[in-house]
């Protein structure tokens, strides 16, 4: 009786602190750590949400640059092969699974463990698509790797700016080496200022064109989601 009785106390709690974040922010821990050294989770219009210092990282269904993206593409069947390069919490796979009613197998690649930690605690648990997270560096992986997906959602930021090292066309190549034929890439990049939308063009237009000639974006509402397609020239694996 004893232990019902704090199951019920807590999930009073739960649904106390949910109420109160459609009202203010309600933050429920940090977990610091090398790589992103203010690192917190918080309650927020009863989402989870995950924060660096400048940028939010995952906020459950609410995370609109890929809801809304995904409502203007053509999403694979189920059953389709997805690699996810930056996690967060997981926001990727919760609206495909929980808002798009879509059965996919996931590979999830995040370098912090910090985030992979929280991921298990405090969204993981609600999906019940099959994820596999490795925590690696996603540049390193998507080098190395010799599987193929049917669709690839580039999502890597360190706080709010993308590393150099993953808008060079060589990480592209890559990249769309493990497109399988007629799969998509997603990428998102930032373009809340006039220099976000600058810089993200030009990165458009100088490098992603380069390896996708066909490309497009879609602006979502303070990102451009850049779309390219495995179809669109000829291409070889890189070796």
């Amino acid at each position: 009786m004893g232990k019902r009785t704090k199951k019920v106390v807590g999930a009073k709690a739960n649904r106390w602190k949910r109420w109160w974040s459609y009202f203010s922010e309600y933050h429920v821990e940090s977990a610091a750590s090398a790589i992103n050294p203010h690192l917190y989770v918080s309650l927020r219009n009863g989402r989870y949400q995950l924060c660096s210092a400048n940028a939010v990282y995952s906020y459950e269904d609410l995370y609109t640059n890929f809801a809304r993206a995904f409502q203007q593409i053509d999403l694979p069947p189920d059953g389709a092969s997805v690699l996810l390069l930056g996690f967060g919490l997981g926001s990727i796979p919760q609206i495909l699974e929980q808002k798009l009613r879509k059965k996919y197998q996931y590979i999830a690649v995040e370098l912090d463990e910090s985030v992979l930690y929280l991921a298990q605690k405090y969204t993981l648990p609600q999906l019940k698509s099959p994820i596999e997270t490795i925590c690696a560096d996603a540049y390193a992986y998507v080098l190395q790797s010799q599987e193929a997906f049917d669709l690839i959602c580039m999502d890597v930021f360190l706080d709010a700016s993308i590393p150099n090292r993953f808008q060079s066309t060589l990480f592209l190549d890559h990249l769309k080496a493990l497109l399988v034929s007629d799969a998509t890439l997603l990428y998102n990049c930032l373009s809340v200022t006039a220099e976000d939308r600058a810089a993200a063009r030009f990165f458009f237009e100088e490098a992603f064109k380069i390896v996708f000639p066909a490309a497009t974006y879609l602006d979502v509402g303070g990102n451009w989601i850049l779309v390219g397609k495995c179809k669109d020239s000829n291409f070889s694996r890189v070796e």
